[in-house]
């Protein structure tokens, strides 16, 4: 069954333009990219900073009382205890952090991440108040065995199951396909269009219709640059993207937030 998408069943909201720097800047780069950030971005769109844990503290400093939004690139299922080299979702909120990046590809390839994981995540993120930003998507096998829709099934799927969203909470969805992180070759837009279709339909599957359009957002990420960019943002169905490589340069990430 097709869905219909956002400009005919979606209220209006914010582009949301997330940075995921990953482990690439030291906290004296993290800082100066947060500065060039916070005085050349301006606007109506959700901008959301994903350093490192080491520079959050001082990243959440420079943008304290700014429009632009700090989030985490990871947490830890568990509130508090002996957890050693984890990171408390409550500790990331004190600090400052709204958003928190769970499931990304590189932690289910390099760290062994499963679906369960993530879903623990999803709920300790919702717990304490951050917007969990759940990342799914196929890899080029599963994509060459047609299973591309029902990876993106499962993953959004366990990720949310059992999850409890209150009216006040957020949840957004990534779309990531895995084989094209760091190619900078992205997906034609047509081909995210049909896997954020996917998504919407599962998230309707799962909770009251009016939760998911007010509540719940579907972004893609993957390659995306400046040059690219509105072409995603344009679609009906895409609420915004997720930047890697290109957030780490300030020109390069300011102008994506201009052309999204």
């Amino acid at each position: 069954m097709d869905l219909p998408l956002k400009k005919t069943f979606m209220p209006e909201k914010k582009p949301i333009i997330i940075a995921n720097w990953k482990m690439k800047l030291g906290i004296g780069e993290s800082k100066k990219l947060a500065l060039e950030l916070k005085h050349g971005i301006f606007g109506k769109k959700e901008v959301v900073i994903c350093p490192a844990f080491v520079s959050l503290v001082e990243v959440a400093q420079i943008l304290k009382n700014n429009h632009l939004k700090l989030g985490a690139q990871d947490c830890f299922w568990e509130v508090e205890g002996a957890f050693t080299g984890e990171v408390s979702a409550r500790h990331l909120a004190e600090i400052g952090c709204q958003y928190v990046i769970l499931g990304h590809s590189e932690r289910r390839q390099h760290l062994g991440e499963t679906d369960e994981m993530v879903h623990q995540k999803v709920r300790m993120a919702l717990s304490v108040g951050l917007t969990p930003i759940i990342c799914v998507g196929e890899t080029f096998e599963q994509r060459q065995e047609g299973a591309k829709d029902y990876i993106l099934i499962q993953q959004t799927t366990k990720a949310l199951q059992g999850a409890v969203v209150k009216q006040n909470q957020k949840v957004i969805i990534a779309y990531e396909p895995v084989w094209v992180i760091g190619s900078g070759q992205a997906v034609s837009p047509a081909e995210a269009s049909g896997a954020h279709q996917v998504i919407w339909q599962t998230l309707f599957d799962f909770f009251p219709s009016e939760l998911v359009k007010n509540n719940f957002s579907v972004i893609y990420g993957g390659s995306v640059d400046s040059e690219n960019v509105s072409k995603f943002t344009g679609l009906d169905n895409c609420a915004g993207v997720l930047v890697g490589s290109a957030s780490l340069v300030a020109k390069e990430f300011i102008e994506i937030v201009k052309n999204s």
